[in-house]
């Protein structure tokens, strides 16, 4: 027998939840005091901000492949969650987040931290429940966690009013395991005949490449995706949520594409006769003007989500399943079928791609005195020997890190893709370094995104979390300040970062280490003695060259074959 509170807690119990990240309220307060009596059956990281426990859930979900979880309060609390629940959704993150709400009799009267959290979430979410009975609570959990996880994951909202976890009422508790949700049945194989067709197209190609996205890490497909571009030899690109699955040091590896991907990347996009799509939506920051998409193409599409398939791009050979079931048959039937590419066309195609790539597309001014960004994230990689969890938040030092940063395995990058959410890297680096506590995890940010959830620091020191911050401060929203520059005709609108903190005391007022580096000759020093110290949370605060742009860039309403590239470049270069 047990209360709802009890059951909630329980229900976790039974999920095998690992960590909560929550802030207490009002409307939770009974919860909280079945969490504190259950002892340390699970584990709770009080954070500053609802919003540092959704983004350290998240962070926590994309680092391990499970669910992350978020307990917050009605109201404010609710609300304050809500941006790192659209950060998850956007990204089709699993994650289960449990609000609280005013009492069933007063819902709808404007109660004290009342909100219509369905209602206000219902966009940004997978799915949401109320639950008005407490013989609904144990199931709805599990429907909760079993619709956050399965077929495309995302975020999924459980609110709770406070007279349904009352700690006087008990009922019988039943967690059920077999669900049968007549309304929602995910695929869990892609169509045979399908796969087949799709191997077809890909050994008839003269010009094929792999395009992949962020569903080849959910799904972990990297070991089969790997596997199967190198049977056939063919090149492979990513998106930026993608970005591991396949490992970026590898020569097959184009690198990045899209709006600030490679050269080499973009026109083997444009030229393609087959692309084979892996778990990407053909999101705008990839595609560029949809017109222009590549025009040669018969397009392949893997995807779990059936509402994917043609919605920004018309495809020829829809495939709806798992990718890393699609990715292992398709491996099958290759294998089966014993079909070769044409070797001529391969070989061609590949020669085309070098020349593509002697463009060097990433170069940038290296005797500069200043600090370039694009230098520290080389640095970086180096000092850590590639095996860092990386997290970022959004901007120019993003992009930078995607391009400079090579990964070769899934789950190292974690960064807000669909939604670009500044604040996002701090608390998500606490969740990968809770998921992974003998791992080396930073999080590469900017002046403007770290302040968003700066006192989240105080999280990192009460958990001892050692984490490494490596701030690329150019006193500017780099990003922000580079589309001014130029689309604006350089009428740098607020852009301008004033006021800042004296980033290194204010890391030690938290009882962190703080170090400031000005000149490219310290960093590299500077980066090894903040990674030597292995229990503590530094503050890396590298000021680096603020006049230097992201390459290249597809602008607004191009083509891939249209990118702008480093000044640097000339005609006879590109020619």
């Amino acid at each position: 027998m047990l209360s709802g509170a009890e059951i909630t807690i329980q229900a976790l119990i039974d999920e095998g939840v690992e960590y909560v990240f929550g802030y207490p309220g009002g409307a939770v307060l009974h919860i909280y005091d079945a969490l504190f009596q259950r002892g340390d059956a699970i584990k709770h990281v009080l954070v500053r901000h609802e919003q540092g426990a959704t983004h350290a859930a998240d962070g926590y979900a994309r680092a391990t492949g499970q669910c992350g979880v978020c307990l917050v309060t009605s109201g404010p609390g609710a609300t304050n969650a809500v941006t790192g629940i659209a950060t998850a959704h956007l990204d089709s993150i699993p994650m289960v987040v449990i609000t609280g709400q005013v009492p069933t009799p007063v819902i709808g009267s404007d109660a004290f931290q009342e909100v219509d959290t369905v209602g206000i979430t219902r966009p940004c979410v997978k799915h949401n429940f109320l639950v008005k009975r407490l013989e609904d609570l144990a199931e709805t959990i599990r429907k909760a966690f079993f619709i956050a996880q399965s077929g495309r994951p995302g975020p999924v909202v459980v609110d709770i009013p406070k007279d349904v976890t009352d700690p006087t009422i008990k009922i019988p508790y039943i967690y059920p395991r077999d669900l049968n949700i007549r309304s929602y049945n995910p695929a869990k194989r892609g169509h045979l005949g399908q796969i087949r067709k799709a191997v077809e197209a890909m050994l008839d190609a003269k010009r094929p490449i792999f395009y992949t996205g962020g569903g080849a890490i959910l799904d972990d497909a990297a070991a089969p995706l790997t596997d199967l571009v190198r049977a056939l030899g063919f090149p492979i690109t990513s998106t930026l949520m993608g970005l591991g699955a396949y490992p970026m040091t590898d020569k097959q590896f184009l690198g990045m594409l899209g709006m600030h991907g490679t050269y080499e990347a973009n026109m083997a996009m444009h030229e393609t006769d087959c692309l084979i799509a892996i778990g990407a939506r053909f999101d705008d920051r990839v595609t560029g003007k949809i017109e222009h998409f590549c025009p040669h193409a018969e397009i392949i599409h893997v995807d779990v989500d059936p509402s994917s398939i043609s919605k920004n791009v018309k495809v020829q050979v829809p495939i709806v399943g798992p990718v890393g079931s699609v990715v292992t048959d398709m491996l099958g039937v290759l294998r089966e079928s014993g079909g070769r590419p044409d070797q001529t066309a391969l070989a061609a195609w590949w020669q085309q791609i070098d020349a593509w790539r002697g463009v060097d597309c990433l170069r940038y001014d290296r005797s500069s005195p200043m600090i370039k960004p694009q230098f520290a994230v080389e640095t970086l990689y180096k000092v850590t020997n590639g095996d860092l969890y990386l997290t970022s938040d959004v901007g120019q030092h993003q992009m930078f890190a995607a391009q400079f940063y090579p990964f070769d395995k899934p789950r190292r990058w974690i960064n807000s893709g669909g939604l670009g959410t500044m604040g996002f890297g701090l608390p998500a680096a606490m969740g990968v370094q809770l998921g992974h506590p003998d791992a080396q995890v930073a999080c590469i940010s900017g002046e403007a995104s770290i302040l968003m959830c700066i006192q989240e620091m105080a999280t990192c020191k009460q958990y001892s979390l050692p984490i490494k911050v490596v701030l690329l401060n150019n006193g500017y929203m780099g990003m922000v300040r580079q589309w001014q520059e130029f689309f604006y005709e350089s009428r740098y609108a607020h852009s301008y970062v004033d006021a800042l903190p004296d980033f290194v005391a204010l890391a030690q007022s938290f009882g962190h280490v703080g170090m400031r580096v000005e000149k490219p000759d310290q960093l590299e020093a500077a980066m090894r003695e903040a990674f030597a110290m292995k229990d503590r949370f530094v503050f890396l605060d590298v000021i680096v060259d603020p006049s230097e742009n992201v390459y290249p860039m597809i602008c607004a309403g191009k083509g891939h074959h249209e990118m702008e590239l480093p000044p640097t470049m000339s005609e006879r270069e590109l020619a």
